[in-house]
Order: C-alpha cells, then sequence, then structure tokens
C-alpha cells in the first residue's frame, strides 16, 4: 500500500537500480521518469566515486544533488555546488592502511585511498582491475599511500579495502568496530568483497536526512528509500518506508519495511509501482 503523502523517492545504485550488467535498464528508466512526472523528487544515495555515480544521474534525468561516497560527498551536478564533503581523518586513515598491511591480511587485500574524486592505489590486483572496469575509473597507481596523503595535503573521502574472501572483509568489520568507537570512524560493508571507512558523522541516512529536511523541506515520513545491502540500512531506518532488495542480505532485509524483488528483477519497478506510483 503507498503511503500518502510521497514526496521524495531515493535510489541506491549497484544492486538496486544497477544490476550485474552495470546498466540501468529501460523498465526501471521508465519508472523513474513516471515518478518524475507525477512531481515526485528522485536521487541516488550511493557509495560509489561522484565521477563513477555522475553518469546514471545523468540517465535518469535527475535534479536533486547526488549524495555519493555513502553521503560523505554531496553536490548538485548541475550547478557545481557542493553541499558537503566530510573527509576521514588523515592520521585515521593512516592508521587503517597499518592495519590492512599486516602480514596475514596485505596480501588478500587491495586498499583504496579516494583523494579529490580520484582513486589512488599502491599496486594493481585483479580486484582493483574488476573494480576499475565497474566504475569506468582509471586509478592512479602510486609508490606510497602514506607520501602520497601527506605530499597532497587534502584527507580521504573514503579508505576502502577490497578482498576477493567475504569472510576477511567480516573479519575485519568486527575487529575494527570494536577498536573504534562510532564516534571516530563509520564502518561498513557496501558489498560482501568491499569493507569501507567514513568520516564518522557520514552514513546514507544522515545524508538523506539533510536532503529531504535541509534542502526540501520535507519529513522522513514522505521519504521512500530503495537499497541492497549493509551501508544503506541507516536510510532504510530514516525513510517512511525503507524497501530492501530481494538480492540483499537476509539481514538487511528484515530490518526493512519491505523487500522488492531482485535488481535483475527489475525490482525497483515493482517497489516503486506498489509504494510510489499505486492508487
Amino acid at each position: 500500500m503507498p503511503i500518502p503523502d510521497v514526496r521524495l523517492l531515493v535510489l541506491d545504485l549497484d544492486g538496486t537500480v544497477v544490476g550485474d550488467d552495470n546498466r540501468i535498464t529501460s523498465a526501471v528508466k521508465s519508472a523513474v521518469q513516471t515518478v518524475r512526472q507525477r512531481g515526485i523528487k528522485v536521487a541516488i544515495a550511493t557509495g560509489r566515486m561522484y565521477r563513477s555515480a555522475l553518469r546514471f544521474h545523468r540517465e535518469l534525468a535527475l535534479t536533486l544533488p547526488l549524495m555519493s561516497y555513502q553521503g560523505a560527498w554531496i553536490q548538485d551536478p548541475h550547478t557545481g555546488v557542493q553541499h558537503r564533503h566530510w573527509p576521514v581523518d588523515p592520521q585515521r586513515a593512516l592508521e587503517l592502511l597499518d592495519y590492512f598491511e599486516q602480514a596475514d591480511l596485505s596480501p588478500h587485500l587491495s586498499i583504496h585511498f579516494y583523494l579529490n574524486d580520484q582513486l589512488y592505489v599502491q599496486e594493481m590486483r585483479p580486484d582493483t582491475d574488476h573494480y576499475a572496469q565497474r566504475t569506468l575509473i582509471e586509478p592512479i597507481l602510486v609508490d606510497d599511500l602514506r607520501l602520497t596523503l601527506a605530499q597532497m595535503d587534502v584527507a580521504p573521502t573514503k579508505v576502502l579495502a577490497v578482498s576477493e574472501d567475504p569472510e576477511i572483509v567480516e573479519r575485519m568489520l568486527n575487529t575494527l568496530q570494536k577498536r573504534y568507537k562510532k564516534s571516530e570512524l563509520y564502518l561498513t560493508r557496501s558489498a560482501p568483497i568491499y569493507f569501507e571507512a567514513a568520516n564518522p558523522q557520514v552514513n546514507k541516512g544522515v545524508a538523506v536526512q539533510y536532503l529531504a529536511e535541509e534542502l526540501l523541506g520535507i519529513t522522513p515520513d514522505q521519504v521512500v528509500a530503495i537499497g541492497d545491502n549493509y551501508n544503506d540500512l541507516e536510510m532504510l531506518q530514516y525513510a517512511g518506508v525503507g524497501i530492501a532488495m530481494g538480492n540483499a542480505p537476509l539481514a538487511v532485509q528484515k530490518q526493512a519495511d519491505w523487500v522488492a524483488p531482485t535488481v535483475e528483477e527489475d525490482g525497483v519497478v515493482t517497489a516503486i509501482k506498489t509504494w510510489v506510483l499505486a492508487g
């Protein structure tokens, strides 16, 4: 049953509107266009880099600021105005690098630093190549991330560690969540093989709240949010209706108000018809 006064629909990208083929289907595009024709705003909230997410923002012909890097970077593509940039404290980033480079972890990890919306890595591994192909971002290879961080004198927007073994990512998350308070770092997974660290004030829920309440002047009960992973939980909990995709982990599905079909089944279309356009 649709909520009575939807004003904003927020969509995650990968696993929600972007499937394995790295595309948005025509059915999803059509559904989003219909939502916009009804006068309902549509926005993207993603863990992707701003530059990587921009093409999907344009494909969907959206007008609102784009929430990227889990909401750490919020920018209006039309005006160029950056509404928010909350980076990771450089000292925390170096501590994470020390942890990742331990002998039992280092062989299994690709470490990504995001500086000024560019991706910096110390070595090219198969999982980094795959990441680059999916995001259409060319990594910048450097000899030493520590030196690069010092020379650029800029804080990283996000730190990402990629491992082909999801159990390693799970272990890192458990270890570091005990080591750091929530007031020190925001730690999450955006996929089973992606460990992400951001500014402690950052998460998609905070970003959507800013967009809804500060920029649009609407309330949580007027928001529908759709996502598929742990990094979507905060925005699903914030929204009046939080919808998980059928391909989401069961723990995420259990915390959602409703579960849509999978991304490969165009589950977003079903969710939109059920909760936004019906009635």
